[in-house]
């Protein structure tokens, strides 16, 4: 167990995982919000999940989701934290939450703990994420937590033959004094 509330935990994906991340990151319905344009093969997921190193080395980490709230614990989703810069102290954050478990809060409460990780674990100054000006679930979430919007790209991404502005949101760490 990595992080945790009474709902949910954070910890590092495992071989288990496998079938689970390869069913997510093949729902052609969300590749738009993560810029996939092709398959991966379970194959290929079983590589990543087996090659995974630590964070300094990889400069990514995606951490799974788990529910608690039963005896045995679920997947329920994953994020990701990527382009990690220890030298300017940065990451990009990315989450998803199986179809069957949003708009239940999950997301928020993973969010909150993937923020106190990288804040006090890997002292980093900021988070940022980049969202389609179309998602709305995702700008609620992050400016809920307290992520500023702090540029746009215009006509930044292509979906379904019409191009929409890419929104660009960042939280600095409060407490980061360098």
């Amino acid at each position: 167990m990595f992080y945790k509330t009474d709902r949910i935990s954070l910890r590092q994906v495992e071989p288990i995982d496998a079938h689970t991340i390869f069913r997510w990151e093949n729902d052609t319905e969300i590749w738009h919000v993560s810029d996939t344009v092709s398959p991966y093969s379970l194959y290929q997921i079983e590589q990543f999940i087996l090659n995974s190193e630590d964070i300094y080395t990889s400069k990514q980490i995606r951490l799974m989701i788990d529910s608690i709230e039963t005896k045995e614990s679920v997947a329920i989703g994953a994020i990701d934290i990527y382009d990690f810069d220890p030298h300017h102290l940065r990451a990009g954050v990315g989450i998803v939450i199986d179809q069957a478990h949003r708009n239940k809060g999950f997301a928020e409460e993973a969010l909150k703990l993937l923020e106190q990780y990288c804040f006090t674990f890997l002292e980093l100054h900021q988070l940022y994420c980049f969202i389609a000006a179309n998602n709305t679930q995702s700008i609620l979430l992050f400016s809920k937590r307290g992520y500023s919007l702090s540029g746009t790209r215009k006509d930044w991404l292509l979906q379904d033959g019409k191009w929409i502005d890419q929104l660009h949101f960042q939280l600095i760490n409060p407490k980061h004094y360098v």
